[in-house]
């Protein structure tokens, strides 16, 4: 991966006062040594050491890599204050969404650090993807069976039966009753979207 150019020369050390801090905190409370996201973010540890201590300022394409892998905003990593946000999902407003064959639902808050999902899965529709991603998922199964496999070990579970496990063990759902099954579902896959969570088509969440 290659680093990112450097910001403009010129730019005052004081024009971000706000950043350095908030750059060394983020990264601390994702669990990212330096090295890690220096590498995440296509950066040099030394680079992201100097942002982090305020000695460079970092330039917009900068601030976008650095909150994508710390799964934030860039108001966010510039210390602005995020409007309130409204904690009830209301039935009417979850308006239902298509990927690859599955039927979904957001039913938790936009920009939180856990995506809440209703997800309906047909019958055979994706049975033999295999998605491997960072994050960890909860599931629990409201109607229908539902078929779990987890690296090599398969589960068949019921209504009422959940499921929490780490999702970067291989892992594959399907539908294993004719109607299909429905279930609630939270990840805490940040940079991704809940229709590339459903199909698992980009390339950094596929099996290996």
């Amino acid at each position: 991966m290659s680093e990112l150019p450097d910001e403009p020369p010129g730019v005052p050390p004081a024009e971000l006062p706000t950043v350095a801090p908030r750059l060394r905190d983020l990264r601390r409370r994702s669990g990212l040594t330096l090295e890690t996201a220096a590498r995440l973010v296509g950066l040099s540890p030394a680079h992201l050491s100097r942002l982090e201590t305020g000695r460079r300022q970092p330039s917009l394409p900068m601030l976008l890599a650095l909150a994508r892998t710390y799964g934030t905003t860039v108001s966010d990593l510039l210390g602005e204050t995020a409007p309130e946000r409204d904690p009830i999902v209301r039935a009417d407003r979850a308006e239902p969404s298509e990927a690859g064959g599955w039927t979904y639902w957001t039913v938790g808050g936009a920009g939180r650090a856990m995506q809440a999902l209703r997800v309906h899965v047909p019958q055979r529709a994706q049975g033999e993807l295999v998605r491997v991603h960072p994050g960890e998922e909860w599931l629990y199964v409201l109607k229908g069976q539902l078929r779990l496999t987890l690296g090599a070990a398969a589960h068949v579970l019921a209504p009422g039966d959940a499921a929490h496990f780490d999702s970067l063990t291989p892992h594959r759902i399907a539908a294993d009753s004719r109607g299909g099954t429905e279930l609630l579902f939270v990840h805490t896959l940040l940079q991704s979207g809940a229709a590339e969570l459903c199909l698992g088509d980009d390339a950094r969440y596929r099996g290996v």
